[in-house]
């Protein structure tokens, strides 16, 4: 339980700033302003991560194996497009914006995956 709680943190500072960089590079993103707002939104994304996706992915199951895991893309994109009609301060233009945004944070949550699995290893 304990690793997990570290491991949802570590996931959400990773969101923070994948939301913060993809705000600064992309255009697209806007009305984020401030970082307590970041903040907040790389919360939510964390939260929707961790309780929507995994239904969503269980869901769309059959799309998933038929298109070779490609649809997991749009399932981030959904996810991030989610995030910004809850949250409102998070303003993303269109949802293929909400995929390139889905897509680097994914991205980075692997890296990090990657890295827990590691540790857990080492430590064993």
């Amino acid at each position: 339980m304990k690793k997990q709680f570290y491991t949802f943190i570590l996931r959400w500072v990773v969101n923070i700033g994948a939301l913060w960089a993809c705000a600064s590079v992309l255009h697209f993103i806007t009305s984020i302003g401030g970082v307590y707002k970041i903040i907040i939104a790389a919360l939510v994304v964390s939260i929707l991560n961790a309780i929507v996706k995994p239904i969503l992915i269980i869901f769309t199951l059959p799309a998933i194996a038929l298109t070779l895991g490609f649809f997991l893309i749009v399932i981030n994109g959904f996810v991030v497009y989610l995030t910004s009609l809850l949250y409102r301060p998070l303003k993303i233009d269109s949802f293929w914006v909400a995929v390139l945004v889905g897509i680097v944070i994914s991205l980075l949550n692997y890296i990090v995956t990657i890295a827990t699995d590691l540790i857990g290893k080492d430590n064993a």
